[in-house]
């Protein structure tokens, strides 16, 4: 991998990661399209990843620290009682991930036709929230949590956007854009962090070629940058209720995958 793939990468990742258009899905294809292998990739997956989660915490630092101190209050108040709704929303993907953990990295086999057809998944997602609009004027409960916990679960698979099918699913529960956009952010730290120390403590990476630092500093920089920029972008999308032009991106790209694979 060279500069400038790690440059169109690591933008790629900091982009769809907090854009409805599905990070692992566009990574696998400008993998593939780049001719990098999985293998050679595995190791910058994980440090764009950690990049991706570093811009959301400089994004959300104040609700975070706020959320901290809660711990140390020892009250079952609003920040604590969130704090618990984060934890419900993460059991889905934690049990996928123990139970599929297999089944799902056979999924990244750079078969872009799947990744097409989750794509087009994607775009149908998006469209409900257009087509199906809801009141849209409570905050997430825990029924709530555990619902969007499940869509998260199901956006493992490359292809199906992340934050599009958790934000989408706590529209069409009626949930407030705002309040929706945020958790749905907030509630990936936990597992994207988890999932890294996994592979880097699993002992995976150390048949990984090598990959020189200067080159995963570029795909760092530039997925940290790029999600700073997106993430407070697609908060004010969400708002604003514009994630249908997203699902024609999605449906375009899709196809686009589906032809060329």
């Amino acid at each position: 991998m060279d500069h400038l793939q790690a440059f169109l990468l690591g933008l790629l990742q900091g982009l769809t990661e907090f854009l409805p258009v599905s990070s692992s899905g566009h990574l696998a294809l400008g993998s593939h399209f780049l001719g990098i292998e999985e293998e050679n990739n595995l190791l910058f997956t994980i440090v764009v990843h950690g990049a991706t989660v570093l811009s959301t915490i400089v994004v959300f630092r104040k609700d975070i620290w706020s959320l901290i101190k809660a711990i140390f209050s020892f009250q079952w108040n609003e920040e604590t009682q969130y704090i618990a709704k984060l934890i419900v929303s993460m059991i889905p993907i934690g049990v996928a991930g123990v139970l599929f953990k297999d089944q799902i990295e056979a999924l990244f086999d750079g078969n872009i036709v799947f990744v097409g057809c989750m794509l087009l998944l994607t775009a149908c997602l998006l469209s409900f929230t257009y087509f199906f609009k809801r009141k849209n004027d409570r905050e997430v409960g825990f029924k709530d949590a555990i619902i969007i916990g499940i869509a998260q679960a199901m956006a493992v698979v490359p292809g199906i956007s992340r934050s599009g099918s958790t934000i989408a699913t706590g529209l069409l529960l009626g949930d407030k854009k705002d309040s929706v956009a945020k958790f749905s952010f907030l509630m990936v730290l936990a597992p994207i962090i988890g999932a890294n120390l996994l592979e880097v403590v699993g002992g995976d990476l150390t048949s990984a070629p090598s990959v020189s630092v200067t080159v995963l500093m570029t795909g760092f920089v530039t997925a940290f940058l790029s999600g700073l920029l997106a993430c407070k972008w697609m908060i004010n999308i969400v708002k604003r209720g514009k994630l249908i032009y997203f699902a024609i991106y999605c449906a375009v790209v899709g196809l686009i995958s589906i032809f060329v694979g």
